[in-house]
């Protein structure tokens, strides 16, 4: 009986290291993609860096790569079982889009390679030790916060205040993003540099964001600055419709929201990024090996107006930048 039972014990034992022997031995590499929520804008970045994979000769169209792409719609508990998921599939590398997704990932996952994009540099988000490293198997594109002055700077160049010398420009900003509570601190700095009144309030979900955008509106700005800010993003339409119909125009250092309806930005552009950090994903996929590999700044930032919003507004950009 003993013999019996240690037999059975054995063969249970061989039928597990076979099943996960086969579980890693993948006819085609698995890359995870992870996404915080649903977001025309955001949803560039996924695609930039699928194309930038299929670029470089991982296609699922030539079946050359399995691309396992989840989105949290916002949820953490959501967030939480998807991270899990991409360890069960075994992937041999995750692509993250937004701050939300890639902190989630990084938390739980150390031992898989991890690309983000649309995310501050590690140490804006406190992921740096006191070397100024972060996390060892976090790579891909980020972001510094400098790019933001000269969005910010575009305003007081193209907008008359209503009262002499006192532009007053309205924001919003969310309390529980590290990302957006560092860019309301340099905008307050700069603005008070430029002598210009910043009047900021805190949103902390995308469904208060009608009511925050009037109690904005109430004090009488002259131009709202829509910051890198995940529910901004996702409230976008609620305040740029506030903005239209009290006659304020928004700007923005992000391109997508250009072309979703802001006046103008310098800023990245999503598509562009996401691309970056893909390529970054492939050289990995290449080389099995993330040596060398490392998270790079931004690549591609651009100055555009949307040409539409302003004819609305009558105002006029200089030549270096380019028309949505």
């Amino acid at each position: 009986m003993k013999y019996n039972r240690f037999l059975i014990l054995l063969l249970f034992t061989i039928g597990l290291i076979s099943c996960n022997n086969a579980k890693r031995q993948h006819n085609v590499p698995r890359v995870g993609f992870i996404e915080a929520f649903e977001d025309a804008t955001i949803a560039e970045a996924r695609k930039g860096f699928v194309e930038a994979l299929a670029a470089n000769g991982y296609s699922e169209q030539d079946k050359t790569v399995k691309i396992i792409s989840k989105n949290a719609q916002s949820d953490m508990g959501a967030m939480s079982q998807i991270v899990s998921y991409m360890q069960a599939e075994d992937v041999d590398c995750i692509g993250t889009s937004t701050t939300m997704s890639t902190l989630a990932t990084v938390q739980r996952i150390k031992d898989i390679p991890i690309f983000m994009c649309v995310t501050a540099m590690p140490h804006l988000l406190g992921l740096a030790d006191k070397d100024k490293k972060g996390p060892q198997n976090l790579f891909g594109v980020g972001e510094e916060l400098n790019y933001i002055d000269t969005s910010f700077a575009i305003i007081q160049q193209v907008v008359k205040p209503k009262k002499k010398n006192q532009l007053r420009i309205g924001m919003i900003y969310n309390q529980a993003e590290q990302q957006s509570v560092d860019a309301f601190n340099r905008l307050d700095k700069l603005a008070k540099e430029k002598q210009v009144e910043l009047i900021a309030l805190p949103l902390n979900t995308s469904a208060d964001a009608q009511l925050v955008a009037r109690a904005l509106l109430r004090r009488k700005i002259d131009a709202f600055f829509a910051n890198p800010d995940n529910t901004v993003f996702a409230a976008f339409e609620t305040i740029l419709n506030s903005c239209d119909e009290n006659n304020i125009p928004v700007f923005t250092s992000e391109v997508g929201l250009v072309k979703r309806g802001a006046v103008a930005a310098y800023g990245a552009d999503i598509y562009q990024w996401g691309y970056q950090a893909g390529e970054e994903a492939a050289k990995f996929l290449k080389s099995k090996t993330t040596d060398g590999l490392r998270v790079e700044k931004v690549k591609v930032r651009r100055r555009v107006f949307n040409e539409a919003a302003a004819a609305k507004f009558r105002l006029t950009f200089p030549g270096n930048f380019e028309k949505l």
